[in-house]
């Protein structure tokens, strides 16, 4: 097995072919104009990753767009094979006049993106099995303990976290999202969001994430794989 690598060392491999690295998994997505295309490209996209296809691949087939993700399922996050198949791929792609991209085009409104759903709790091994069950969800790959983030078996759903509280917040919201963006796209989200309406509660972990709320206080969290890699 492949030893994961780094936050700064799997974004920046893959930085010059049109990945960008959210959440321990390498993302892009590719234009197409038709759902033939989709399949097309799901199809030459499939025979590229060979056999490594089933322990790295997803693919998610839409009429305008391919999302492309490449992750080591046994570990959960991004390892020099996933690096490996992203320059396969993109190049095979290249060859058929097609781009991996992970940034908004003339047909895309939006970035590639992850979205997860945080849980502030008092007691997270009390109730994460509740929430384990009523999902039909699983442990995270090499993540098994009782504070540890859960996932969607099929990879459809966002992943699950808990936020360990100290004390009760009553009048604040709870649950509240992630949505992790490319670095490089985080400023014009937040900029977005805040011409909507929003309000930048904290930038105090910034450049990992930044609080905003809707104008009722409902918090989200802008997030990036940037300033986690611990120091050397």
């Amino acid at each position: 097995m492949s030893e994961p690598l780094t936050r700064t060392a799997a974004s920046e491999a893959v930085a010059d072919i049109g990945w960008r690295y959210l959440l321990g998994t390498l993302c892009a997505y590719v234009p197409v104009s038709s759902y033939d295309d989709a399949v097309a490209v799901g199809s030459l996209v499939v025979a590229e990753a060979g056999d490594d296809g089933e322990q790295h691949l997803r693919f998610d087939v839409r009429p305008r767009r391919v999302e492309l993700a490449l992750q080591d399922r046994d570990v959960a996050n991004v390892t020099p094979v996933d690096v490996a198949l992203a320059g396969r791929i993109t190049a095979a792609l290249a060859e058929h006049g097609l781009s991996t991209l992970a940034s908004p085009d003339a047909e895309s409104s939006r970035s590639v993106q992850t979205i997860e759903f945080a849980i502030d709790a008092l007691d997270i091994a009390m109730i994460r099995p509740f929430w384990k069950a009523v999902l039909a969800y699983e442990d995270e790959p090499g993540h098994s303990g009782p504070e540890d983030p859960l996932v969607d078996p099929l990879r459809q759903g966002p992943a699950m976290w808990f936020q360990q509280m100290d004390e009760p917040r009553p009048q604040r919201n709870r649950i509240h999202f992630d949505i992790t963006v490319p670095h490089d796209a985080a400023e014009a989200r937040m900029r977005a969001a805040l011409d909507a309406g929003g309000v930048l509660v904290s930038d105090a972990h910034a450049r990992s994430f930044w609080i905003l709320a809707d104008a009722e206080g409902n918090e989200i969290c802008i997030c990036t794989w940037q300033d986690r890699d611990p120091s050397t």
